[in-house]
């Protein structure tokens, strides 16, 4: 994988269904113009922040899930290319309406900096979304290459650390307004997959009994958001 696409929103949870059916029938036209895997993943373990979160993010509201989401590409140009092809496709009209309001879908695209593990069969992924400054960029990957063989001892397949590249402004909310961004900050789009939730509760458990807090954490990690979904579509 060398570029990803990612997206949260809010769905109705009535929805859920109509969601992943409108998903799955987009796949194939993805996959014409150069995405390699779709993953969709459902709100399932989606705590509350002081500052902000995945709920906030998308001014979900009580009746709404969250949704974490991403596309991968063979690479930035393949997406950009594939991206706008789409755009001007007649097909996309025949998609029909989306089950979700997608003004408050926030999406972006990413530069992978880190992607780490053996892989395998996805069964939960926890979900990042941290503000990181460019003069600290260097120094959150090498954070994130040190912590990343902890994950994998205690179970997780994959860990995902990409750099935000092409990430609009949005008119009610977007990547930076989500992570509150301040200055020139930048978005990092991050998550880890493992073969499914018990290995994740019992991994994450030990990673937090184990781990010493860093003396210099290269973010703000008050407005680091994060939250555990459940796969709804992989292909």
């Amino acid at each position: 994988m060398s570029y990803v696409q990612g997206f949260v929103l809010a769905v109705p949870s009535a929805n859920k269904q109509a969601y992943i059916d409108h998903a799955a029938k987009s796949v194939a036209l993805f996959r014409e113009f150069g995405m390699t895997r779709m993953v969709e993943t459902w709100g399932d373990d989606v705590p509350a922040g002081k500052v902000n979160d995945f709920r906030t993010a998308v001014q979900a509201r009580d009746d709404e899930t969250v949704v974490f989401s991403w596309l991968e590409w063979p690479s930035a140009e393949a997406y950009k290319s594939g991206m706008q092809r789409m755009m001007e496709d007649p097909r996309m009209a025949e998609m029909g309406e989306m089950p979700f309001d997608g003004k408050r879908m926030i999406y972006a695209g990413f530069q992978p900096e880190m992607d780490d593990g053996p892989g395998g069969a996805t069964g939960y992924v926890d979900g990042f979304l941290i503000p990181v400054a460019p003069a600290n960029k260097d120094a959150y990957f090498a954070m994130a290459r040190q912590i990343s063989p902890k994950f994998q001892h205690y179970g997780a397949t994959r860990i995902v650390e990409a750099w935000g590249d092409d990430v609009p402004a949005g008119q009610v909310t977007d990547f930076f307004r989500a992570v509150h961004a301040t200055g020139d900050e930048n978005v990092v789009f991050s998550w880890i997959e493992w073969p499914d939730k018990a290995v994740r509760d019992a991994g994450m458990e030990k990673i937090r009994e184990g781990m010493d807090a860093p003396a210099d954490i290269p973010f703000d990690g008050q407005r680091m958001i994060f939250a555990g979904f459940a796969p709804i579509l992989d292909q």
